[in-house]
């Protein structure tokens, strides 16, 4: 199993430099900076920092999206990053949440994400490409493999993400919802003919390690933050065909304020019940969590991606790196516990 962590762009210049090095003196495998340019700070400068404070972690947005930048922008600035990092980037993207959001635009839509997403990893690898009716290609390009993963949960999303990724981004950690979408992440390998095995399967949750009940209230922002997508998935294929156990607890969700997206502590928070956090997002002591992430393990899950974001950060670090990651690194995706 590998080990990401996620920081959320608002902290200093210093500390976004101390935190990297923590990590991966406590054993991650991948630093990644969420891409909301508005409410936090710009991410591409956050990882040119970080690549030059890490000789081994891989790196990338979680995640951007290819209508906030666009495409042949983020190959450029990922080509340049290779070199800078030599080939440890990794690109994160999706539809677009918070960073279109904000701007009062709606997210992308699926056809354009898989357009720019094949156009940005064979732009940043070096081959040409034809794009929007132009043949571009960067002839400064370094051939480092850019691995591509694709964040969704719905049916088509997954679908994509079988057929091009390299990666799956499932945010969220219930294991039953994530065996749910392994399973059609599994159906999109199957259609385009790939070996399963070729697609990674990345849970990405705020962890805090603590007794549940005294560390709910610093995690129940992100089952909130979900509501966004789960909403989205309701309006597409409407509740019927959904798992009950990922749309039941947004049918009383009173509104989504992004001026506090993923903010321990948010108001938008205040509609999301114990039950939700609990399955959502993982938390307890040392062995509630190792347990919890056999299990997820077991679903299918190949990284689990730490949400950074919830306080005591450093303290999180440790504990994962001391207590958790040596118990873990070795268990491989579908393992039965």
């Amino acid at each position: 199993m590998e080990f990401g962590f996620t920081l959320k762009p608002d902290h200093p210049l210093e500390r976004v430099v101390s935190l990297t090095k923590l990590a991966e003196q406590c054993g991650f495998t991948h630093g990644w900076v969420f891409d909301s340019h508005v409410l936090w700070k710009e991410p591409y400068v956050l990882l040119t920092l970080m690549a030059q404070n890490s000789t081994r972690l891989r790196l990338g947005t979680c995640v951007t999206n290819p209508a906030t930048r666009e495409p042949s922008v983020t190959a450029s600035t990922l080509a340049v990053l290779q070199i800078l990092s030599k080939g440890r980037m990794d690109l994160g993207i999706g539809r677009g949440d918070s960073a279109r959001r904000v701007l009062g635009k709606k997210p992308t839509t699926l056809d354009d994400l898989e357009a720019a997403t094949v156009a940005i990893r064979d732009l940043c690898e070096g081959r040409a490409v034809t794009y929007d009716g132009t043949d571009l290609k960067l002839d400064w390009a370094e051939p480092y493999d850019l691995p591509v993963w694709i964040a969704g949960y719905g049916p088509k999303a997954l679908a994509i993400s079988g057929r091009i990724a390299d990666g799956a981004v499932i945010q969220i950690a219930d294991p039953s919802l994530v065996r749910w979408c392994v399973g059609l992440l599994r159906e999109g390998t199957r259609a385009a003919k790939r070996d399963a095995s070729e697609v990674k399967v990345m849970v990405a949750a705020p962890a805090h390690v603590g007794r549940k009940a005294d560390v709910r209230e610093r995690v129940r922002w992100f089952p909130a933050l979900v509501s966004n997508h789960v909403v989205d998935l309701v309006r597409r294929y409407g509740e019927q065909g959904l798992p009950a156990d990922l749309t039941s607890y947004v049918r009383n969700r009173p509104g989504y304020d992004y001026k506090h997206h993923a903010e321990s502590g948010s108001s938008n928070a205040g509609f999301v019940d114990d039950e939700s956090v609990d399955r959502f997002c993982v938390t307890g002591e040392v062995a509630e969590q190792v347990e919890k992430l056999h299990a997820l393990a077991e679903a299918g899950m190949s990284q689990f991606n730490l949400y950074l974001m919830s306080g005591d950060e450093e303290r999180q670090l440790e504990a994962y790196g001391t207590d958790i990651i040596p118990k873990l690194r070795g268990l491989l995706a579908g393992t039965t516990v």
